[in-house]
């Protein structure tokens, strides 16, 4: 499971709302740097929709096998108190960013998460944890943003990990100055990693971001490079299966990969 941006719960409140970022950051087309104009509020509806089915009890949860919740569009993951996991501790550097951007943020927001292990926090019915999800439906545009800074400080990492950084570099530029492109970006790492992991190969060929903009070609723009990186992100799956031990049986799952690939086309 990659945990880079990752589930969902329990509680009272909206258990079925539409996913409509609220609040003091629900504004429109947003520059995220130089050369993008990213809409901000279309992109997090549609990670949103994407990680907690559009709903903010989604927004706060605790998985089933796990030490610790997950918060927010991203799933950010929070740890308890004493219990330090492999994963990168993401909610407290989003509470960071937020207060970077003036955000008034609870104050039980900071420090470790309040409850000790999943039995604690499924016994919060109406406490923090429903407070979290307002707070956090109501700032759906500032975690966009910090998603869309973590994509951008892994792309270094990625760069060192290819064999061709230059077109590596360009086609994620591409992809990075639009909101369609910039949904490419981040879905794909959390359907499949960002490929630098030694550990994550079969044959010695990964299928994750890095390999499928190593996998992109020419020197596409706007619509044109999100076909491609479709095209592209097809091709790593299927090599993938191609290259996966038969008692695994991955072939199940193509169908599904690539219906998903199929989404970052338009």
């Amino acid at each position: 499971m990659n945990k880079w941006i990752l589930p969902l719960s329990a509680g009272l409140l909206l258990s079925a709302c539409t996913a409509q970022p609220q609040g003091s950051n629900a504004t429109a087309a947003v520059p995220t740097s130089s050369n993008s104009n990213v809409n901000i509020s279309e992109l997090g509806r549609r990670i949103w929709a994407n990680e907690c089915a559009g709903s903010v009890q989604g927004l706060v949860s605790w998985n089933a096998g796990e030490e610790f919740p997950s918060l927010g569009i991203g799933h950010f993951i929070w740890y308890p108190s004493g219990y330090t996991g492999p994963f990168d501790e993401s909610f407290p550097k989003f509470v960071a960013y937020a207060k970077s951007r003036g955000a008034q943020v609870p104050a039980f927001f900071n420090g470790a998460a309040p409850w000790a292990n999943k039995q604690a926090f499924t016994a919060d019915r109406r406490g923090k944890a429903d407070q979290m999800r307002k707070w956090l439906a109501a700032h759906v545009n500032l975690q966009t943003e910090f998603i869309i800074r973590r994509s951008r400080a892994a792309l270094p990492t990625m760069l060192a990990h290819s064999s061709k950084p230059a077109a590596v570099q360009a086609h994620y530029n591409a992809l990075a100055a639009t909101t369609q492109g910039m949904y490419c970006l981040v879905d794909y790492v959390n359907f499949k990693g960002e490929g630098t992991k030694e550990s994550e190969r079969y044959n010695g060929q990964g299928w994750g971001l890095l390999q499928v903009l190593e996998e992109m070609q020419g020197n596409p723009q706007g619509r044109a490079a999100t076909a491609e990186f479709s095209r592209a992100a097809s091709v790593v799956m299927r090599r993938r299966v191609a290259n996966s031990p038969a008692a695994r049986n991955e072939q199940k799952w193509l169908p599904g990969w690539l219906n998903r690939c199929s989404t970052y086309r338009n």
